[in-house]
């Protein structure tokens, strides 16, 4: 164990080394951000057990970041960063014969709902982009590239109310749910989130003076926020997120 700490550390020094020797380290500018992120984790097209959304609410979610820029040409150059950020939403949509595994008072059910569900997620994660920047103009930077995201924190929970479950299957018993707490069906798959993510990131930047900017991005993730064994819903849901902020020069 000892000799392989030893070699990763060696490598890293050599390859900090050997960057530095051909000049990727020169020449950086630095961008200190702040923004608000509002967005949702939804499949991509309205499945057909979801007839209707009634009410979309954006919870509290921030982005704090540290991003480098290196030009390479007058026009050209490249972008990568370090992202703390919070993504989350509340949902509440009309669903029928929509698969789900829920809690009613001690008694767990599983089948086809129909009825009302309410979801909230939220989900606590540390993003590495890295982007392709073209310079519209000396104060308009586009911005085009990959994510990678690790996930510190999963939250996805809500209940099911005012309709019936089906269990098993369309033809099983039914099983009545009401408005009230007790009555509704909890459910709670969080802990069937997976921690890795990744997606493209594009957007721009906009500096109204030497120092100050604002900047718009927009995350469109590609992989689902489920493990690929969770199969309770049958569609795959996917982070996408839009961020409006400001942003500081520090060199």
């Amino acid at each position: 164990m000892k000799k392989t700490i030893i070699a990763a550390a060696l490598a890293l020094l050599f390859g900090a080394h050997s960057a530095s020797a051909f000049g990727i380290f020169d020449n950086l500018n630095y961008q200190a951000r702040l923004g608000y992120n509002i967005g949702g984790t939804m499949p991509m097209g309205m499945p057909a057990s979801i007839r209707g959304l009634d009410s979309y609410k954006p919870r509290p979610s921030f982005t704090l970041a540290l991003d480098a820029y290196k030009p390479l040409t007058k026009k050209w150059g490249m972008m990568a960063g370090f992202h703390f950020q919070t993504k989350a939403m509340e949902t509440d949509a009309r669903v029928k014969s929509y698969s789900m595994e829920m809690r009613q008072g001690g008694e767990s059910l599983s089948g086809l709902f129909t009825g009302n569900v309410v979801t909230k997620t939220s989900q606590l994660v540390v993003t590495l982009p890295l982007q392709a920047t073209f310079n519209v103009s000396d104060a308009v930077r586009l911005k085009f590239g990959p994510y990678f995201s690790y996930a510190l924190n999963n939250d996805f929970s809500g209940y099911a109310y005012d309709g019936y479950l089906r269990e098993g299957d369309p033809t099983g018993q039914k099983v009545e749910l009401g408005h009230n707490e007790g009555e509704r069906g909890d459910y709670d798959f969080s802990s069937d989130m997976r921690h890795w993510h990744f997606g493209f990131d594009f957007g721009a930047d906009w500096y109204f003076s030497h120092r100050f900017g604002a900047y718009a991005d927009v995350q469109w993730g590609m992989s689902g926020v489920f493990r690929k064994e969770f199969k309770t819903i049958e569609q795959t849901m996917y982070p996408v997120y839009a961020t409006l902020g400001v942003m500081y020069k520090l060199k």
